[in-house]
């Protein structure tokens, strides 16, 4: 980080230096807990600094990824070069009427419980996905039958140049796995949610249902990313993986899920090639015995 000495001081002077780190390990800020070292993070806590570093960053040149919680990421072992932004303290929720209001770090599973707690419907698919309000959004992220798509009303958003847009459900283009915000490379600041008012304990006994589900087929015990690939048009990953028998195979402790196929997992010392490389296997395999291309869900960024 040395040839970015000026600009650390200048990420200090606008965020605080408690609110910066430098040389930082990414596997303590993805679920996967892999990933090698980002020169500098920066935790902004206002829409206003979130706008001024992506600013700093256009003018000094320094390249730079937004996160939320790292969930659905896989950091390489050679680390990232630049800065990484990640927004988890831009985590505000607020209700309106039948509106929510979240910021784009807010965590979506506590989206679902505010939504449970003013009785309104429409986010209980919500309550089980491990992702920021912006990662969700970004990635239009879904689950049994529910999907952002269906809730979304807006979003603020700040483009690459730091300016910021307001985003209508057409604009966002939320489809599978895609959005405007993915395409364009947005930040998302702040989300509003639009729901219905519905009955507590019939959303609730929803919301029960869902999270005993999750807990009994996926293998929410081991670090991952949830579902490893998108779905092929016309049939799941899942199913395909598992008939083509690579469910519980390994490289060294990253395992394709003997509970849920659908899940590459770390038992525990993983690197980030270990799982690439498993990955690349299970892909392999399945394009030889169905002719069909497995793309990764999750998003994998850095060096090797």
């Amino acid at each position: 980080m040395n040839h970015y000495s000026n600009f650390q001081f200048e990420l200090n002077n606008l965020v605080g230096q408690e609110n910066v780190m430098i040389d930082e390990p990414m596997k303590k800020h993805t679920s996967f807990k892999v990933g090698g070292i980002v020169d500098a993070l920066v935790t902004p806590e206002s829409y206003e600094q979130v706008k001024a570093i992506i600013k700093i960053c256009k003018e000094k040149s320094v390249p730079f990824y937004v996160i939320g919680n790292g969930s659905n990421l896989l950091v390489k072992d050679g680390g990232i070069r630049g800065l990484v932004i990640k927004l988890t303290k831009l985590n505000t929720i607020s209700v309106h009427e039948n509106k929510i209001v979240a910021g784009g770090g807010a965590e979506l599973i506590d989206v679902s419980q505010i939504a449970l707690k003013a009785s309104l419907t429409g986010a209980e698919f919500a309550c089980g996905i491990p992702g920021s309000v912006g990662g969700a959004l970004t990635m239009n992220a879904g689950a049994y039958n529910g999907e952002m798509s269906q809730i979304v009303e807006s979003a603020i958003v700040v483009d690459r140049e730091g300016n910021v847009k307001t985003l209508d459900l057409c604009q966002l283009e939320l489809g599978y796995r895609f959005s405007t915000v993915m395409k364009n490379l947005y930040t998302v600041l702040e989300v509003t949610f639009k729901l219905q008012l519905g009955e507590y304990d019939k959303i609730k006994d929803r919301m029960d249902d869902l999270t005993r589900r999750r807990t009994e087929k996926q293998p929410l015990e081991y670090a991952s990313a949830g579902s490893t690939f998108k779905r092929p048009i016309g049939t799941f990953a899942p199913k395909l993986i598992e008939e083509t028998g690579l469910k519980g195979i390994y490289v060294k402790d990253a395992e394709v899920s003997t509970k849920h196929s659908g899940f590459i997992i770390n038992k525990g010392n993983a690197d980030a090639k270990d799982i690439i490389e498993l990955i690349k296997i299970v892909q392999k395999s399945v394009k030889e015995k169905f002719d069909i291309e497995l793309d990764t869900e999750v998003i994998i960024i850095g060096e090797d």
